[in-house]
């Protein structure tokens, strides 16, 4: 008797250690700018990814496990991005969803690639993220400069029909990439234009009254603003540009024109140009339910409506649940391979397309600010 209570107790056990076992998280590691210039962006896509989990949570988690989230912040350093990620690899997360600057995502690849991580790009946008150099089994959700390019091009071309064109460039490898896939484009238009005025900044600059006076004096047509410091620099930049009456068309590179900056910049945003890929209230999201779904809890939870920004960082962590639960397994190659090339519905970008490569195919919408708000053009 003592030895099948024993036993019983034996059995009891294991089983409950299964149970246990069974619940352990899994965790998600996420790395963006929580500080400097782009923190304020940084954060609202933690809080969007953060949603998401509890929406996944909500419907049984990955693999019947819970999932958590681990941020870190990457303060727009390489340096800092390859430690953070370091971090999380050793914490023994599943996946990582990074990027803001695409020079701290080309920094984090190689590094997280290497340690045998699925490493997921939400945001950073320079082509080079998707060669295979730094990481074999690249996916990102935010359109590429190359995409970009075509849009503001087709823009320049078709619609103001500019011959003076000038630039304010970020210098790194998202800016400059920026610039020269519109370029590369126009010259594709068969276009025939003047660059009349180029200036380049560091990611950091909040100051911007010398550049802008020097395009001011090219007398350009429109003025291209390439900018990925949406708390700090590309609020500044728009405020600068008004001030001193800068002719022509301002036209901001594709998702550089966040409702937060148009907070910042008040009034001076009125008349810029943009181009962007999602807006909550615009069709097809307006009546996708996933979307809604997401948009209510994000406002439940944070009293927000999500950008753009954190409806691709909240897709990131979306795309990749469902790739785990349909193949059940957390394998970082299978899920990578299912994604990249795949097609995946009812997600709250909708139908979500991925070319070989990994690169998520986009829609691009134009749009004016006027009295502050995003009024997109009829397509």
């Amino acid at each position: 008797m003592k030895m099948i209570r024993a036993l019983l107790l034996a059995v009891t056990a294991g089983a409950c250690l299964i149970g246990t076992a069974a619940a352990q998280p899994i965790k998600v590691g996420v790395i963006f700018p929580l500080s400097g210039g782009a923190g304020p962006q940084g954060q609202h896509l933690v809080k969007s990814i953060q949603t998401m989990a509890t929406l996944i949570n909500e419907s049984g988690g990955v693999l019947g496990r819970p999932i958590v989230i681990e941020a870190r912040d990457d303060e727009s350093t390489p340096a800092v991005g390859v430690s953070r990620a370091n971090e999380l690899v050793s914490s023994g997360v599943s996946v990582i969803i990074e990027g803001w600057n695409s020079p701290v995502t080309l920094a984090m690849q190689p590094v997280i690639s290497r340690a045998g991580v699925l490493d997921i790009t939400a945001i950073s946008k320079a082509d080079p993220i998707l060669s295979g150099e730094g990481n074999p089994l690249a996916v990102r959700l935010n359109s590429s400069n190359s995409q970009d390019g075509a849009v503001i091009a087709s823009y320049i071309a078709n619609r103001l029909k500019a011959r003076r064109v000038a630039f304010l460039t970020q210098n790194d490898a998202y800016g400059n990439g920026a610039q020269a896939s519109i370029e590369a484009e126009l010259k594709k238009l068969n276009h025939a234009y003047e660059r009349v005025a180029e200036e380049k900044f560091p990611f950091t600059q909040a100051d911007f009254r010398i550049a802008v006076t020097n395009v001011r004096a090219a007398n350009p047509d429109v003025v291209v603003a390439i900018n990925a410091s949406e708390g700090l620099g590309m609020p500044a930049l728009i405020r600068a540009a008004r001030q001193a009456r800068l002719p022509g068309t301002l036209v901001a590179a594709v998702g550089t024109m966040a409702p937060s900056v148009i907070s910042v910049a008040g009034d001076a945003a009125n008349g810029v140009v943009g181009a962007d890929i999602y807006f909550p209230d615009v069709e097809p999201f307006a009546s996708n339910p996933v979307n809604k779904r997401f948009v209510a809890k994000m406002q439940e939870q944070h009293k927000q409506t999500p950008d753009k920004f954190m409806a691709l960082g909240a897709a990131s962590l979306q795309v990749w649940a469902m790739a785990a639960n349909e193949l059940k397994t957390l394998d970082r190659e299978a899920i990578a391979k299912r994604m990249r090339g795949g097609k995946f519905g009812n997600t709250i970008l909708g139908e979500m397309v991925f070319a070989p490569n990994g690169q998520l195919a986009s829609r691009h919408y134009v749009f004016e600010i006027k009295a502050q708000k995003m009024v997109v053009e009829a397509n």
